[in-house]
């Protein structure tokens, strides 16, 4: 920004050399370190019949660990359900990260009206390119695998748009769908035009990343401790790759979410006031926990057809009556599983609180995370005995 010739801005991002500092670092490092090479390599190297019988995840972090399905399968079974939980959420990643590639541009064009702001739209480019290259991988490989063990797609689905429903599997409806689109509509508009808002996107990122990079950071520990890396399946080396990029990513969102605020104008009442009915959405989506994906906050109602699929396939062999009493002990009956699903939920929460307490615009809603906080195994409980027999009823399946 030119000091003697008029400007439209006061502030500059010149004038905190700490923010501009670990911004250009952050750049930087990202760039020397870029996965996405490797990924791209090992996506077209996957072979499903060279990593079969291995398990590509640390043994927790295997689809209905610590459900009686799980207690109950063989080693095989393991196996295929250790493999699922890879490709289920890596399916929540990529919706995740279509949503990314769109609002990335958006945020990068609000901060692009300001002067000296350029670091954060090349870093947001460089995040972009990767993005593609992470879906790339697991869009290819899940599918893969899908064809190959069910003739049919479970977890994943076809390419979609950014403005769909984030979550895979969510408690939603046409009104809620509707309603979702339009508010991100009237968002992508606003925020080309106002860098307060465009800052905020990354701070909605980092809250919805933050739980991710928990989960993250214990897919990629066993490659990690590899002594032999050439060994680790194929997956596996992508679960450390992703890692590794989305460090950078979170990285970011801290940064221009919590600290950008102070190279710019005070926020206004109605700005404020659009933030946190962002956060308020942010909570409703993470409200719920789930014993199929520990990690994901979906809702499991909106998964009993598929799981009902997957226990009916060649994998499990079970009849309806076997498959439908499955259903009903993992999840309309309290499990180590479920416990373990509350359990992370809460440490995301207290974790959300601790990225979110700096901020002094926001609504105690938001600082004390009430709405996720409302939730509890015994509410859980309720809504999936409640829902059960609303999908025996409406599939028509008859225990």
């Amino acid at each position: 920004m030119h000091p003697h010739l008029t400007q439209r801005q006061n502030k500059s991002l010149l004038d905190e050399p700490l923010i501009h500092k670990k911004l250009h670092f952050n750049y930087e490092k990202n760039k020397e370190l870029d996965h996405t090479a490797l990924i791209d390599k090992a996506t077209e190297a996957f072979d499903y019949e060279a990593c079969k019988e291995s398990y590509w995840n640390p043994e927790q972090l295997s689809l209905m660990h610590g459900t009686p399905l799980w207690d109950e399968a063989s080693q095989t079974q393991r196996i295929i359900l250790n493999q699922l939980y890879w490709i289920a959420y890596y399916s929540q990643i990529v919706s995740a990260e279509i949503a990314t590639i769109y609002f990335n541009h958006i945020a990068a064009t609000g901060l692009y009206s300001l002067e000296d702001f350029r670091i954060i739209c090349d870093t947001l480019d460089l995040e972009t390119r990767q993005e593609r290259s992470h879906i790339h991988a697991f869009k290819t490989i899940s599918e893969d695998v899908e064809w190959r063990l069910f003739g049919k797609r479970l977890f994943t689905y076809p390419m979609r748009g950014p403005l769909e429903q984030t979550m895979v599997f969510a408690d939603r409806n046409r009104f809620s769908d509707f309603w979702r689109k339009l508010r991100l509509k009237a968002y992508s508009l606003i925020s080309p035009q106002n860098a307060f808002l465009a800052s905020q996107y990354l701070l909605i990122r980092g809250l919805r990343t933050l739980n991710g990079k928990l989960i993250q950071h214990k897919l990629a520990k066993d490659y990690m401790v590899l002594q032999d890396k050439s060994i680790a399946p194929i997956p596996t080396q992508i679960n450390y790759f992703h890692f590794m990029d989305e460090s950078y990513h979170f990285n970011t969102s801290k940064i221009v979410g919590l600290e950008i605020i102070k190279c710019l104008e005070k926020p206004t009442a109605y700005e404020t006031w659009v933030v946190n009915k962002a956060i308020e959405g942010c909570q409703q989506d993470h409200f719920n926990f789930s014993v199929v994906v520990n990690g994901i906050f979906w809702y499991e109602p909106a998964l009993y057809r598929t799981m009902y699929q997957l226990l009916t396939s060649n994998v499990f062999n079970m009849d309806k009556h076997e498959a439908l009493n499955m259903l009903k002990r993992c999840f309309t009956q309290e499990n180590e599983a479920m416990h373990k699903s509350f359990e992370l939920h809460n440490i995301a929460i207290a974790s959300y609180k601790a990225l979110l307490s700096p901020l002094a615009y926001l609504n105690k809603t938001n600082k004390e995370m009430t709405i996720m906080s409302k939730n509890n195994i015994g509410l859980h409980l309720k809504q999936n005995q409640r829902q059960f027999k609303r999908f025996i009823a409406n599939e028509k399946i008859h225990h």
